[in-house]
Order: structure tokens, then sequence, then C-alpha cells
């Protein structure tokens, strides 16, 4: 009987979180060692679920970065980074939007669909999701300092978010899943970062939360600290000094994009954890840092 008490404490303690976040949208990015373990692909198909269950409307953002890698090297493409980002050619392309849209984003469909849910996949050209335009790619190598500069191909940034058939999916009662493939205005497509994308979805959205999945703990200090709760101020003067650095720029910029565009926080969690998207939602300490 205690431990029945004890499970009943635990619903209970859930339920102001609840009545908070009901008939609100959540934003996720799914990616890391989320999509690729079979435990924690496991509890996150099951947090999304509960959340659709509960009344809180879950959209889905991944990635895909290992599993192009890994094509592209069956089929013997070689592959360059420039400054963090894959040089896309339109063979390479191919290779990505395959992958992306025709792999990827079904295998989360069905892994959703298989623990009870009810997602639809999408990329960013179907309802001209994710209007896109090619990086100006001189910039951005200037400014993660990088000493090549060569044109990156079919890598885009996002130009508008047209967020119609999101709107129409969560009112059907479905979760949609987003494959960060953009169309150009020549109705080219373009590899996008994913966490970008989370970014500009969740302003589109004006969602309530933005999370970001990740390998890490969250943002720690010089020291190794975790912190827990920063503003959008503090992000500038910590990757000044260095201590956001490498692959937690794009994250903490999408953050940035989440909040300027009225989402309400951004959370940078560790998708290492079981249930890490209901533990983040559902307590007070949550399990990651804050972007508020």
């Amino acid at each position: 009987m205690e431990k029945l008490i004890e499970k009943a404490s635990v619903l209970l303690e859930a339920l102001p979180y609840i009545k908070r976040f009901y008939g609100k949208t959540i934003v996720i990015k799914y990616g890391g060692n989320a999509m690729v373990k079979e435990e924690l692909k496991r509890s996150f198909a099951e947090d999304v679920v509960l959340l659709k269950y509960i009344g809180i409307n879950p959209v889905i953002v991944h990635g895909g970065g290992p599993q192009i890698g890994e094509f592209l090297k069956k089929l013997d493409i070689s592959t360059r980074f420039i400054g963090g980002m894959r040089v896309t050619d339109k063979e390479t392309m191919n290779i990505v939007e395959m992958v992306l849209v025709g792999k990827v984003n079904k295998e989360i469909v069905k892994l959703i669909n298989s623990h009870g849910g009810n997602a639809v996949g999408l990329s960013g050209k179907d309802g001209n999701l994710i209007v896109s335009k090619k990086i100006d790619y001189r910039k951005y190598l200037s400014e993660v300092k990088s000493s090549e500069i060569i044109d990156l191909g079919f890598v885009g940034e996002v130009a508008k978010i047209n967020p119609g058939i999101v709107l129409k999916l969560l009112e059907s009662k479905f979760i949609p899943v987003i494959a960060p493939v953009g169309v150009g205005g020549d109705f080219e497509a373009y590899n996008i970062n994913a966490d970008i994308v989370a970014g500009e979805m969740a302003a589109a959205l004006r969602a309530e939360k933005l999370i970001m999945l990740t390998d890490v703990q969250g943002i720690k200090n010089k020291e190794g600290s975790l912190l827990s709760v920063l503003s959008k101020e503090d992000i500038f003067s910590y990757i000044d000094d260095g201590t956001i650095s490498g692959g937690m720029i794009p994250k903490v910029k999408a953050c940035q994009i989440a909040l300027g565009g009225g989402a309400k926080k951004a959370h940078i969690i560790d998708g290492r954890v079981k249930h890490a998207v209901l533990l983040e939602i559902f307590t007070k300490e949550g399990v990651g840092t804050e972007i508020s």
C-alpha cells in the first residue's frame, strides 16, 4: 500500500505542471545518444506520447548527421566539414535529403507510433514549412574564424517558417516530426542546422518551451559546474570568453532565436538521462540549463 501511495504522490506532484502547460506547445530538438541507444529511444517516445495524452502539444525537430555520414561512407562519397558545416554539393544534398526525410524521419515516426502516439513526418518542403536561402558562407566562416573560405554548396539558413501545416496537425491531435530540410526560392532543397530549425520553429509557434536534447549535462562554467539558469544576456559574455564554444554555440543561438521570437523558455538538457523530457517539464529541479 505504501508503494501505491508513493505513486499517487508522484502524480500529484506533477499536477501543477500539467495544469500550467495544458494546451501549450513544446518544441523538442531530438538528437545525440537519445536517437541511438535503444533504452533512450524508448524513454523519449514514451515521454512524447505521455505529453500528448495529457494535453500538451509536442513538436519534434530532429537531426541526423551521423546517419548521413554513415550512408555517405557506404556509398564511398567523401565528405568534408568546414567550420562545423558539411560541404554539400548536389550529389551530397540528394543523399542528405534521402537520409533525413526518407529514413531518419520515418524511423522516428514509427518509434513514436509504436508507443501509442500518432506522429506525422514532415520536411520543410511540405506546405512550404521551412523556406530557406543559401547561407552567406563568407559571413558564417568569418564568424567561426575558419581559415578556409569556400562555397559550402546547398547549406541553407531559415528565411521564413510557415507553421500552418504544423498548427493543423496539432489541432487534429497529431505529433509533427520535422526534418531540417528547407526549400529555397529556386525550389532546391537545402540542408539546415537542426538546432537552428528548432529555434526558428519554437519562435514561429510561440512555444511555451524549446527543449534541446544533448549529450552533455548542460552548459557549464570554466570550473566545470553546471549553470542551471542563464539569461539571454549571459550567453553573449560566455561565448566571448570561451565558456560556450564548439557545438554548443548553435544550440544557444537556437535558444536566443526562440526567445527573441516569442517562446517563453528554452532548455538545454542531458538527453542521456532516461525520461529527460518529463524530468525537465514536471520537476522543479530539471536536468540541464534553463535560458529565459
